[in-house]
């Protein structure tokens, strides 16, 4: 049924099409076919790969005019054909805690919305932490060094670090580690 779909362009119409707000979150596996539609900013974070096989592409250009390379063979064997809802994940929002988003065998993702300063002891992780903050802005340091932060900037901590301060009154920040 992918085939037949692939071969006559209509594969969109097989696939499930989600809505977007602000804050909704998917965790999607290994080998489910996915795309971020027009105007939709995401934070992607992912288990380190080297491979993306492009499957449909919406028959977009290159800057030279040509269709850009599909990858259909490579992905036939790939493809989790499964229909499952499972993707979209529930998540607290607590303000000024850390709310658990994703915790798999590869990362953790936590969401902190926070209000005021916060401080974290990032030794017990022994992990680097990645801060990206989603929205409002602030300062980030390791109790030695601060650096500015706002909406759109990532700033990682290698495990060396020990220590997490955050001065806001307003920001969401996402932590990764392993």
């Amino acid at each position: 049924e992918y085939q037949q779909h692939l071969d006559n362009g209509t594969l969109t119409d097989i696939l499930n099409y989600e809505k977007v707000k602000d804050g909704d979150t998917f965790f999607i596996n290994t080998g489910k076919v996915h795309a971020i539609g027009k105007g939709i900013i995401i934070a992607e974070i992912q288990q380190t790969s080297d491979i993306t096989y492009r499957v449909y592409d919406f028959n977009r250009r290159d800057k030279n005019g040509n269709l850009r390379e599909l990858h259909t063979e490579l992905a036939l064997d790939a493809i989790d054909y499964e229909k499952k809802d499972d993707f979209k994940v529930q998540y607290s929002q607590n303000a000024n805690e850390v709310n658990k988003v994703v915790n798999c065998p590869y990362f953790i993702t936590n969401l902190l919305p926070l209000t005021a300063g916060y401080e974290k002891q990032l030794s017990a992780d022994d992990s680097f932490h990645i801060y990206m903050c989603v929205k409002g802005e602030g300062t980030i340091g390791d109790g030695t060094t601060e650096l500015p932060i706002k909406q759109g900037e990532t700033v990682l901590f290698p495990a060396s670090c020990h220590k997490l301060e955050v001065k806001t009154k307003g920001m969401d920040l996402l932590e990764v580690y392993i």
